[in-house]
């Protein structure tokens, strides 16, 4: 089972090795390219190319094995050897609107990737089983084969508590198994019940003693898909109580870790300054904070961070605030997306051109620091920018993702909700396909209103009115358009553009006029789970 349980989702619905660039100092030369209006459509097919190196390298020199080596043009494996920049890759294909080489992968995969293997994996990296403890907060590793080993730690980052909520509620709804759902929800109330008096929450805790370990509080590495996922997690679900966690949180934050717009680290009991530092695993935060409507907040923060990027021509791992440099050993730079999905989600918001003049500085650095002729590899030390014989998967997954999606405004994720698919289930008729889509932790999006078709109780059947003025927004006295699924010659026009004054008239009226239906596979019978798998071989053994 994959870390985004994607395979299953799908299924169903500069060459400078050692020296900067002539001219450059601390990389200021890369990231600062003379200030113009950025051509968007220019940097678009910039990213698409910088995609398809990585992944055509990858593909001869590294698969099946989980990364690629770039510097030495071969591969490695990393997470449990399930080839996972393959499948990191897989909708970022259909993002760049490659359906046959997306089908293609698919078709491969099918044919078997071997789940039940003698192999230790991250439960956070991979969302597997290790529910089983007294406080039901899992285990950090698993064996793939023989489950939780029994001298395995009991110590696990707060992230890899309260990053399944995505991924396993929508399993559940999948499936129609709750199971998952439950568990991952029983993690994050845990993890709300140990939270200390003043609100916040550490970096590691026993997940059998609900002990805190490393007492460390803020928004970074170990903790920071945890807020991340309370606020997905709310968005996906219409979910009040998760939302309220989050606010809670975002208050003790504000309180105690937050100074001019940066978040440093704080004692989680006394909330006094432990490490004035910034890592770059906490430039996802401006993003997460415009899903909730902080806008100014949100691009203050984020006009900080992108000073630190034009310093280096990327982010440091650690970057130290007061000193206003990097920390020794953490001067890396592997390539990660968190300052670029921050810019894409702020755009959307804002359309302030700032954030495309990151997008491009991002392209322009990558591709001047860190291309080679076997991809893209990591940078080891944005001082001097020396490499690392790496390519992580979320290079293709997350930073080339979020790059294309910054410069594509008109692609489908970014859909309104004009236009949609309704299909036929065994349950009635569903909209599908009209945006709204739910990125998880490694950028694979998530349509909500496939899980709002999975459902089976009868008063939450198919009320097509609430469900799209739920999700996808439509608003009274605008002209939109109806995408048919079938029935209709391509660039045949699809419907008149209808008054939508009145929306409850409009939806019957389209429903009911409607006749000729997609069937969606998208079925969700009430069968075991292990059943529902069969045709991708057995996931999880019987006992678990």
């Amino acid at each position: 089972m994959l870390r985004s349980l994607y395979p299953l989702l799908c299924l169903c619905a500069l060459h400078a090795p050692g020296r900067p660039p002539q001219g450059a100092e601390r990389g200021e030369v890369v990231a600062g390219v003379a200030a113009h209006e950025v051509d968007a459509a220019l940097y678009r097919e910039r990213v698409r190319a910088m995609f398809y190196h990585a992944y055509d390298n990858y593909l001869v020199h590294a698969f099946p094995y989980d990364e690629l080596r770039p510097l030495t043009c071969d591969g490695q494996d990393t997470w449990g050897s399930f080839s996972l920049t393959l499948i990191d890759a897989l909708d970022t294909l259909l993002i760049l609107g490659n359906v046959s080489e997306f089908q293609r992968v698919v078709d491969v995969l099918q044919e078997g990737v071997d789940f039940d293997i003698d192999v230790n994996a991250s439960v956070f990296e991979t969302n597997i089983r290790a529910f089983q403890t007294p406080t039901g907060m899992p285990f950090g590793t698993v064996n793939l084969l023989h489950g939780v080993n029994p001298g395995e730690t009991p110590v696990t980052c707060t992230a890899g508590i309260g990053t399944f909520i995505v991924e396993f509620a929508t399993l559940s709804h999948l499936t129609g198994d709750p199971v998952f759902e439950d568990v991952a929800r029983k993690a994050l109330k845990a993890l709300w019940k140990n939270r200390s008096d003043i609100g916040l929450v550490g970096n590691h805790i026993d997940v059998v003693t609900a002990k805190w370990v490393a007492q460390d509080a803020g928004i970074g590495a170990g903790v920071d898909s945890y807020f991340e996922y309370l606020v997905k997690g709310a968005i996906l679900l219409q979910d009040e109580e998760l939302m309220s966690m989050f606010l809670e949180y975002n208050k003790a934050i504000k309180n105690y870790t937050k100074f001019d717009d940066w978040y440093l680290w704080v004692q989680m009991y006394k909330g006094t300054v432990s490490m004035p530092i910034f890592q770059s695993l906490e430039a996802y935060w401006p993003g997460l904070q415009s899903l909730i409507g902080d806008i100014d907040n949100a691009m203050r923060t984020f006009l900080n961070y992108y000073t630190v990027w034009k310093q280096f021509g990327g982010l440091p791992e650690f970057y130290n605030i007061p000193q206003g440099y990097t920390v020794e050993k953490r001067e890396g730079y592997p390539l990660r997306p968190e300052l670029i999905e921050s810019a894409m989600y702020l755009y959307r918001a804002t359309r302030d051109p700032t954030l495309l003049e990151l997008g491009r500085d991002a392209v322009e650095s990558i591709d001047r620091i860190s291309k080679v002729e076997c991809g893209f590899a990591t940078i080891k030390d944005l001082r001097d920018h020396r490499l690392d014989n790496r390519m992580e998967s979320f290079f293709l997954a997350e930073t080339v993702k979020y790059l294309y999606l910054l410069f594509d405004t008109d692609n489908f994720i970014h859909n309104d909700g004009s236009t949609f698919d309704i299909v036929l289930t065994r349950y009635g008729e569903c909209v599908l396909d009209a945006g709204g889509y739910i990125f998880n932790t490694e950028a694979h999006p998530i349509d909500p209103a496939a899980l709002h078709c999975c459902k089976k109780q009868k008063e939450e059947r198919w009320e097509i009115e609430d469900l799209m003025r739920e999700f996808y927004s439509l608003k009274r006295n605008k002209k939109l358009t109806l995408k048919r699924t079938t029935g209709q010659s391509e660039g045949e026009s699809q419907n008149p553009s209808v008054d939508t004054s009145s929306e409850d008239g409009w939806i019957k009226r389209n429903l009911k006029n409607n006749t000729k239906r997609k069937i969606s596979p998208l079925s969700c019978p009430n069968q075991p789970f292990n059943s529902k798998l069969e045709v991708m071989g057995q996931v999880f053994l019987d006992n678990t």
